[in-house]
């Protein structure tokens, strides 16, 4: 489904990542760890679209479309979705308004019909109940007020109501308490399908409890020089990332 090759990425000409290849099929989720500055989130905002994130070299393919050539809207509508480590603040629109806006859109670029009021009301209080989300904050502004796990819950929101064929999530857990952590990695794992790819972007093991992934990857100075199973994260979480970052120190 996703194939990454040797991509090559610069952020204000500061170059992040040097290479990196990667190949997800459908049904399988993918963890991607690694320390603080090996570009994680700069792998997920390239392949996002997200502006200042220039790729110098290679290929980033969803069903053998080249998604580099596409602007973020036509990435969202082939079905890739990014769930954000920090959710952005959008004042003065409604979260209802937004998700139905969003979801419409995506129908409309599809060539589907734009569901009706009542349609959407049910899916997305069907949805939300799933994800305990108190009706109320539907009718408050876009993560205007919300708590960390409230953030983090509308992404997952999100997903289930674009139901989108590639899922990047990029540090899920941060900012979430135990019970938050519980709730959206429930969530999560509702959506997971053989038909739907996930990509879990984290630093820690605590995640991977509840998200159990079929391939660990370690990413590190801007290449992935190590993947395994799912093991290979808890031999992470007990010995760091420092051989990993001279591995990739020597490999440059």
């Amino acid at each position: 489904m996703l194939e990454v090759k040797n991509l090559h990425v610069t952020v204000d000409g500061k170059q992040i990542l040097n290479g990196v290849n990667l190949a997800v099929n459908k049904g399988e989720v993918h963890a991607i760890m690694g320390p603080n500055g090996s570009g994680k989130s700069t792998l997920s905002y390239v392949m996002a679209g997200k502006p200042g994130y220039e790729a110098t070299e290679g290929e980033i393919l969803l069903d053998g479309e080249n998604l580099l050539e596409m602007e973020a809207d036509e990435r969202a509508a082939k079905g890739l979705f990014l769930a954000f480590q920090y959710p952005l603040e959008i004042p003065g629109v409604a979260t209802m308004t937004f998700l139905r806006t969003a979801l419409n859109a995506q129908r409309k670029a599809r060539g589907e019909a734009e569901l009706s009021t009542p349609e959407f009301m049910k899916k997305v209080r069907d949805a939300a109940a799933k994800l305990e989300i108190n009706p109320e904050m539907l009718r408050r502004a876009v993560n205007v007020g919300f708590s960390g796990g409230e953030k983090k819950r509308n992404e997952v929101l999100q997903m289930a109501l674009l139901a989108p064929r590639l899922c990047v999530l990029d540090e899920t857990d941060s900012g979430l308490d135990i019970d938050a952590l519980k709730v959206v990695s429930e969530g999560v794992n509702r959506l997971r399908s053989p038909e739907r790819a996930m990509i879990v972007i984290t630093h820690y093991q605590r995640l991977l409890d509840h998200i159990v992934p079929d391939v660990v990857h370690v990413l590190s100075r801007g290449r992935i020089v190590k993947t395994g199973g799912k093991e290979l994260a808890l031999e992470l979480e007990a010995r760091g990332y420092a051989e990993y970052q001279d591995e990739a120190a020597l490999a440059s």
